[in-house]
């Protein structure tokens, strides 16, 4: 998450990347290009997602996704995510690191710093100390942060959910229906979490297509853990 100093974390056997951004940058299909890598590379890998993740997190994930925009306050929204995310932690996350498991998340505490923090408003400093109360210094090792202007990232949003025309994702759009200015502001979080924690953190552009994009993840993982391919 944005704004915690950069310490040296409990080791683990596995590794934890998180993919961050804002609505529309495709996270969900670049977590599966990468666990697909991954796993031809001989490497046990999890998928996993925020808000939610385990049964616990899961029921309350359907309390902030679902329903208005003005559903709750910021600060009970705030206390909501890191509800699910200690139960995520404790049930699926740590289990499968210490199992060696790599462990790939669709959104971490780097989302609750800029859709609560920067997009409305509530103290990064209250953010910060909420994360060390739950989750301590356990850091994902890396942060793939999908980066594209809000307005094409919203279009594209709305224009996957007429493709699915799911109830579930109908139902599930309270974050896309909150105003253009909120997601600018996200877009400007992420992008100044990247710049603070630079050895944790790489911006990709996801204006290109899904292959680019996926070579780009791909490479930086790979090299970052020194990663060597099947022959």
């Amino acid at each position: 998450m944005s704004e915690i100093e950069e310490k040296t974390q409990l080791p683990s056997k596995g590794k934890f990347i998180s993919f961050e951004g804002g609505e529309g940058g495709g996270k969900t299909t670049q977590i599966k290009l990468l666990t697909e890598a991954l796993n031809d590379a001989g490497i046990e890998t999890l998928q996993t997602r925020e808000p939610g993740g385990s049964p616990g997190a899961e029921a309350i994930r359907s309390l902030l996704v679902e329903g208005e925009t003005d559903r709750w306050d910021a600060t009970t929204e705030t206390l909501l995510h890191f509800a699910a995310r200690r139960d995520h932690l404790t049930k699926i996350i740590l289990p499968a690191l210490d199992k060696g498991q790599w462990v790939l998340t669709d959104r971490f505490a780097d989302s609750t710093m800029a859709y609560q923090g920067y997009g409305h408003g509530v103290s990064k400093k209250a953010i910060h100390s909420l994360f060390q109360f739950v989750a301590g210094n356990r850091q994902p090792d890396m942060t793939v942060i999908l980066d594209l202007p809000a307005r094409d990232g919203l279009a594209r949003a709305e224009a996957r959910g007429a493709e699915k025309a799911s109830e579930v994702h109908q139902k599930e759009d309270r974050y896309e229906r909150m105003g253009a200015d909120f997601h600018d502001r996200l877009r400007d979080g992420f992008l100044d979490i990247a710049k603070k924690n630079r050895k944790r953190c790489v911006v990709i552009d996801t204006t290109r297509s899904i292959e680019d994009i996926q070579l780009d993840i791909k490479r930086l993982v790979f090299e970052k853990f020194g990663i060597y391919e099947n022959e």
